[in-house]
């Protein structure tokens, strides 16, 4: 696996006012190097999101399997350009939602779909864990009408905020905050994280309704600067996770669980913590699992895997919705037939 890097790109002149014509051919030719070379089997693109559909469908046309950095793309139909590649040349794709690999995912899903622990999903919510005042709420239900989409009681609400703290350079500076390179801020960069975790607890349904609550912060350039728990309720019980996006330790994490506790005697069943233990970091078993897929596609003929595309296009439709919901003025948004 070769890495197509964008650590130049931060900080060299590429992007910068004074670019360096010299510079940036010598980075092409390098990138087209490793496009070319045979030995090389899946490349893994962490580049700014606004390079991926060119940089992409480059390496999938030259044979490559990619392992694409989160946000995917600006939007839906440029990452549906890179999946039609993908599919036209047999190539395996993921994102690079690291959590989704660490073995405690699978433990929290086990929980969320047990019928008799956690029963029937009822509110999602993603808070972030520190408050910078810059943020964002995001609420989407997912079968109710556009006129009940926060207070009905049958379909399972989210709420999902998300904030970007650094000093002031970071937030003039960095790449996320550049309309020209990552263009959503807070949205495309944490609020990625908190869709998946939010689609990961309603087994990947698409919501009908998106919509950005009032608030939204934006820089002068017009992105978004608005970590992070998940907690998630159900009819029968409750699953907190306090570092689902970056375990607070590398070989192991925990989440908190708490069923059946009547309302006049919640503490009949208390909370119980659980930790699952890993020999590898998650971004190590992402890398393993992406490894895999190759191999299974290089060695034994097998078609890819068409889960991670499927999941990366449903988060992308709801980031996109999110924000034209903050285009016109938190204005809900309907994802039916998208």
């Amino acid at each position: 696996m070769a890495t197509v890097t964008d650590t130049p790109i931060r900080i060299g002149p590429l992007f910068r006012e004074s670019q360096n014509i010299c510079y940036r051919q010598w980075l092409q030719t390098i990138y087209e190097s490793i496009l070319e070379d045979p030995e090389v089997d899946a490349l893994y693109i962490p580049l700014p999101t606004s390079l991926h559909v060119e940089w992409a469908v480059r390496a999938v046309e030259s044979g490559k399997h990619i392992l694409l950095e989160k946000r995917v793309a600006m939007n839906v139909a440029e990452f549906d350009k890179i999946v039609a590649a993908c599919e036209k040349n047999g190539v395996q794709i993921m994102d690079g939602t690291m959590w989704a690999h660490h073995p405690r995912t699978a433990k929290l899903k086990e929980f969320l779909f047990d019928s008799d622990r956690f029963g029937q999903l009822k509110n999602v919510s993603t808070p972030p864990r520190y408050y910078f005042a810059k943020r964002l709420i995001v609420r989407f239900n997912r079968s109710c009408s556009q006129s009940s989409v926060f207070v009905t009681g049958h379909a399972p609400q989210v709420h999902s905020s998300f904030s970007l703290a650094g000093d002031e350079d970071f937030l003039k500076n960095d790449i996320r905050v550049k309309p020209n390179l990552d263009g959503l801020g807070a949205l495309g960069d944490l609020g990625w994280y908190a869709i998946r975790a939010a689609l990961f607890a309603n087994n990947f349904e698409l919501p009908k309704i998106v919509a950005a609550s009032p608030g939204t912060v934006l820089n002068e350039s017009g992105v978004i600067l608005s970590s992070m728990e998940i907690a998630a309720v159900g009819t029968k019980g409750t699953l907190c996770v306090q570092d689902f996006v970056i375990p607070f330790e590398e070989t192991q994490a925990s989440f908190t669980t708490c069923t059946k506790a009547p309302f006049m005697n919640p503490w009949v069943n208390r909370p119980s913590e659980h930790t699952v233990k890993t020999e590898i970091p998650q971004e190590a078993c992402m890398v393993r699992e992406f490894a895999r897929l190759v191999g299974e596609i290089k060695n034994k003929g097998a078609e890819p895997d068409g889960f991670w595309p499927n999941i990366s296009r449903k988060t992308q439709l709801v980031v996109d919705a999110i924000k034209e919901s903050v285009d016109k003025n938190c204005e809900q948004i309907s994802l039916s037939g998208r």
